[in-house]
């Protein structure tokens, strides 16, 4: 690493080490609030006894840091969630000017993979899309060509630097979607909930890209997905970035929710799983409960009286 890669690295993590800081020593709860919080870790600790596999739980309140957790350290396949590491760093390389978002690419039909659903309808040889359009088609239907096409141009040793450079060194981008082959050998997509909603904070506070890219990163990051399990039982108005990722016996949804005034991160991660329908209704379920806390607090007043918009009574 060069010494300028090196600076940046460093002054990355040390923003990354300091906002966690600021969590730490964060003003202790009210108690009713502490209530709500212990209230939302028995109902994660409930589902997660319930299901017939092993899950990992991440949320984190970005407006105060208060966080609650369960098994967020442990090691998950990513599916495609690790596809959202991959398009920040086409994010970041389109920053630092190895690249522009506007860069053409011209169909390849040996390029294509299967549940590519756009790419895998286009005309190859004819059809041309910029680098971000390929961001748009994974962000917004997984399309795997897309995301192998942007692996290529990107590199994923620079997508793994740039989560070394985060302080995040269990997000591994180690295979092309797709590639049986290296997943039977081992070489599996992986992180952990905490690592993943780290990333998604570090953006979401401005640490990893300018303002212009990051308001544009989410604009891509929250397309609605209908199939996604965060927002599954949420208001449909609600907007939420999120990427879900499913693997046999692998279920996954990572991102954060923009709740008005009270923003909050959420990574649940699942493996072992005897039966894929229960670990996505489970994700739906966590997903739910921190939302019904979230919109609560932030509708509340200090003593807890919540007041809905037309709400008149005394």
């Amino acid at each position: 690493m060069s010494r300028s890669a090196s600076l940046v690295a460093s002054v990355l993590l040390a923003a990354l080490l300091g906002g966690a800081a600021e969590a730490q020593s964060a003003p202790a709860l009210p108690e009713p609030q502490q209530v709500l919080w212990q209230k939302l870790e028995d109902s994660i600790r409930d589902t997660d006894r319930k299901l017939d596999g092993v899950m990992g739980v991440a949320i984190v309140d970005f407006k105060t840091g208060q966080s609650c957790s369960l098994h967020a350290d442990q090691l998950f396949p990513t599916a495609s969630s690790i596809k959202i590491a991959l398009v920040l760093a086409l994010y970041r390389q389109a920053q630092e000017g190895k690249l522009s978002l506007t860069d053409l690419y011209t169909v390849n039909s040996s390029d294509l993979v299967a549940d590519s659903v756009i790419m895998g309808n286009l005309t190859p040889g004819v059809t041309r899309v910029t680098l971000r359009d390929l961001a748009t088609m994974v962000m917004a239907v997984s399309d795997n060509s897309a995301a192998n096409v942007l692996m290529d141009r990107v590199g994923m040793s620079s997508v793994n630097a740039l989560m070394d450079a985060l302080g995040l060194p269990h997000t591994r981008l180690r295979r092309k979607m797709m590639d049986l082959k290296a997943a039977a050998e081992g070489r599996e997509n992986v992180s952990t909930p905490s690592e993943m909603l780290s990333m998604v904070r570090a953006v979401y506070e401005g640490k990893v890209l300018n303002p212009k890219l990051t308001e544009d990163f989410f604009q891509v990051f929250s397309i609605p997905k209908p199939d996604s399990f965060l927002p599954r039982h949420l208001p449909d108005d609600l907007r939420i970035a999120s990427k879900h990722g499913q693997l046999e016996g692998v279920r996954n949804d990572c991102g954060m929710v923009f709740v008005p005034g009270r923003p909050y991160g959420i990574c649940v991660m699942e493996s072992y799983l005897r039966r894929e329908r229960d670990g996505e209704e489970a994700i739906s379920a966590i997903s739910l409960a921190a939302w019904e806390m979230f919109d609560r607090l932030a509708r509340a007043s200090a003593y807890g009286r919540v007041i809905s918009p037309g709400n008149s009574s005394k």
